[in-house]
């Protein structure tokens, strides 16, 4: 998907999340391998990281490094695999029902016209628990056509980026959880005719995760402990826009967060009671306020920029995510 370009590699955020050891991941739009190569030293030996992409001069790029990498990794045996596929055809590729703990996508599903198929082919490959990770471009507004259709805007990614709410939508009819916002930050437009197309429309660059949870009963909200256990979040994991999790501190977390830690990968990490019954901790306790629940990314970047223009300069400096995505 990221192809058809002398450049290599395209993306608009970082799609590594947390807790990766032995995982089986599937990258949609692989691309050059970069991603996949990062993550194949995260989940290790055990793991496996797999790598899908429509242009096979991408995937044939991507496979010419994996002895490298291996041998550089210290590696007995590869744990990377690369594939020429549509990520709206998964099956088509050969990818199996609930066979990947993560699913990752970079910039990509922006670029794909039927969106719901590419959630739909991504909940049946996922295992119970598992989630998809991605970064993509969303609009404050359902875009026109003239917009949708415009071969500079699509090619930035802008002209087929989801109305933001509409995201939440298409989990619901496939059935993931609502999706947890991690981060979000504009892109802006230098280029007065694009300006004047897409009119009072914005656009963000935003992080979410969807999770495929196992069909139980009603999950009550809860108190959690995290124990600090995942390797390079010892000391407090952010798990997105509302959650951080600072070790052996209580934290009240709601009905949906509840299932999520209870039934994830993330199980493992974390000491869950039900509401009211004690837990041993040596950490401060933070309770659960539903108004302070973030789920538009443009609240979000808003946010997020305020907090850089009140910084002095030499904390502020840095990219702030507003270039164009790919």
């Amino acid at each position: 998907m990221r192809s058809g370009r002398t450049c290599r590699y395209y993306g608009c955020g970082l799609v590594i999340p947390e807790c990766l050891e032995n995982c089986w991941i599937l990258d949609l739009g692989s691309g050059s391998g970069r991603d996949c190569y990062a993550l194949s030293q995260l989940v290790g030996e055990k793991g496996h990281v797999t790598g899908i992409d429509m242009t096979e001069g991408q995937v044939e790029v991507a496979n010419k490094y994996i002895e490298y990498h291996m041998e550089k990794y210290g590696f007995q045996s590869p744990n990377v695999t690369f594939i020429h596929g549509y990520i709206e055809k998964l099956g088509e590729a050969g990818i199996k029902n609930e066979s990947y703990d993560i699913v990752i996508s970079n910039c990509v599903i922006n670029l794909v016209p039927d969106k719901q198929q590419v959630l739909q082919e991504v909940y049946r490959v996922l295992k119970h628990g598992g989630e998809l990770y991605f970064s993509d471009v969303y609009a404050s507004l359902e875009l026109p056509e003239e917009v949708r259709t415009h071969k500079v805007l699509r090619g930035e990614c802008l002209g087929g980026a989801l109305y933001w709410k509409d995201l939440a939508i298409l989990a619901q009819k496939i059935g993931f959880c609502p999706p947890r916002l991690v981060t979000a930050n504009f892109i802006t437009v230098q280029n007065k005719e694009l300006e004047n197309m897409i009119g009072d429309c914005r656009f963000v660059s935003a992080t979410f995760r969807l999770f495929k949870l196992p069909k139980t009963g009603p999950t009550k909200r809860c108190q959690v402990i995290y124990n600090g256990g995942i390797t390079g979040h010892e000391k407090e994991l952010t798990f997105d826009a509302n959650f951080t999790f600072k070790k052996d501190e209580t934290v009240e977390v709601d009905e949906e967060t509840a299932a999520i830690l209870k039934n994830s990968r993330f199980a493992q990490d974390f000491l869950i009671r039900p509401n009211g019954e004690k837990l041993p901790t040596c950490g401060g306790y933070t309770a659960f306020e539903a108004k302070d629940i973030i789920t538009d990314p443009f609240k979000l970047a808003e946010g997020s920029d305020n907090a850089k223009s009140r910084s002095p300069p030499e904390a502020a400096s840095g990219c702030r995510g507003t270039e164009k995505c790919c």
